[in-house]
């Protein structure tokens, strides 16, 4: 692997970057507080191609690769990992499965306005009773002929009200256990659909997340993606990808309160000298430093092997378990230099500290990851 960025990676790093520093810092405090969806800085995202980040142009993507991916939404998470999440999820969970394998009527219906940024998707896996385990589907996709009829909710759904195309998973054979699932594409104005209150959420507080329910929801046939079955397979592969698009955000987060913290220790004066010259506090910002640089190559390698079409599914889960525990651990020291200004919302890190533990959580939590990597070396793939 080659650990030096190439000058369009730091072009991409660089504008994630400055849009985060100088935009979504302006209202990220109000935005957390009021729980208030970030509509326009989606769209000037959009803009810069970070929607569509992953995916062709000639699906109207802006074509860059899982490294770009990785600088882009560490960046962004620096200040907004609510902001990061929305556009990880249409990245990595909604416009890889419809990029990879849907039909190119798919493609062109749905894929082209999602990698614009014109709509956002969202991926409706979680269940009230299956979560970590996907395999226990209860929402159904019943085969009528020429459609599917689709009962269930859904839960925790990231872009559940917001977005315009669902990526949903469900049920049609029971008698095949996860061999019955399938993966639709459905307009989320569809008959029949009613969503939830928005979750009144410790942490990525403006990210919009929401309950979803169908009742008698009629569904095109030739919105499966896949063969009759192909669901599950699909889940799986997406969330391979979807655990780098969370990794990235909590190494955001952790950089952030890192960041955060080296500038008020270098301002805090105690005992006539700047706090940062304290072995006390000297010491913590160094082990902070080294976990953080201990996941951003474990991000980055996993970003690697996809894009050399590798497999990578080990290196995102050991990616997003370290990285996740890594920031928790991170924010917390942040807060913890900070002192009592780290528990008031105006120096940022206790909101860093709050997103953090969702990262711990979502996309599988840190427990199925090891899980996912002792599999692994049990089968001797380590």
């Amino acid at each position: 692997m080659n650990f030096q960025l190439s000058e369009e990676q730091l072009m991409i790093q660089q504008a994630a970057r400055d849009y985060a520093q100088r935009e979504l810092i302006k209202d990220v405090i109000e935005r957390d507080e009021k729980a208030i969806y970030p509509t326009e800085h989606i769209r000037n995202l959009a803009e810069l191609g970070f929607l569509g980040m992953l995916v062709s142009p000639k699906y109207d993507g802006s074509g860059m690769d899982t490294v770009s991916y990785v600088l882009a939404i560490e960046e962004l998470s620096k200040v907004d990992s609510s902001v990061g999440v929305i556009i990880s999820v249409n990245n990595s969970l909604v416009c890889y499965g419809i990029e990879k394998y849907g039909t190119d009527d798919q493609k062109e219906k749905y894929l082209k306005p999602l990698a614009r940024g014109d709509q956002t998707g969202a991926f409706l896996l979680s269940e009230p009773g299956a979560g970590s385990d996907a395999t226990a589907q209860q929402t159904s996709a019943i085969d009528m002929g020429d459609h599917y009829l689709v009962n269930g909710v859904k839960n925790w759904i990231t872009n559940g009200n917001t977005a315009s195309t669902y990526l949903l998973f469900a049920q049609t054979d029971r008698s095949k256990g996860h061999r019955g699932i399938n993966a639709l594409i459905v307009d989320r104005h569809s008959e029949g659909i009613s969503i939830g209150p928005h979750e009144n959420k410790m942490g990525m507080r403006s990210s919009d997340t929401h309950s979803v329910q169908f009742t008698d929801v009629k569904v095109p046939k030739e919105n499966r993606i896949g063969d009759d079955g192909f669901g599950f397979k699909l889940a799986m592969k997406s969330l391979e990808g979807g655990r780098i698009g969370i990794a990235s955000q909590a190494l955001g987060i952790a950089s952030g309160a890192w960041e955060l913290a080296v500038k008020y220790a270098k301002e805090r004066q105690t005992f006539g000298k700047e706090i940062i010259k304290h072995q006390a506090i000297a010491f913590k910002l160094s082990d902070m430093a080294t976990q953080i640089e201990a996941a951003r190559f474990l991000c980055l390698k996993a970003a690697w092997l996809k894009d050399q079409g590798l497999p990578y599914g080990i290196a995102s889960a050991m990616a997003k378990q370290f990285t996740a525990d890594m920031a928790m651990q991170v924010t917390t020291e942040a807060v913890q230099i900070h002192g009592g200004y780290g528990y008031v919302k105006e120096y940022h890190v206790e909101r860093l500290m709050r997103d953090a533990k969702l990262t711990q959580i979502y996309e599988g939590t840190s427990e199925i990851q090891k899980i996912v990597i002792s599999r692994a070396i049990s089968d001797g793939d380590i």
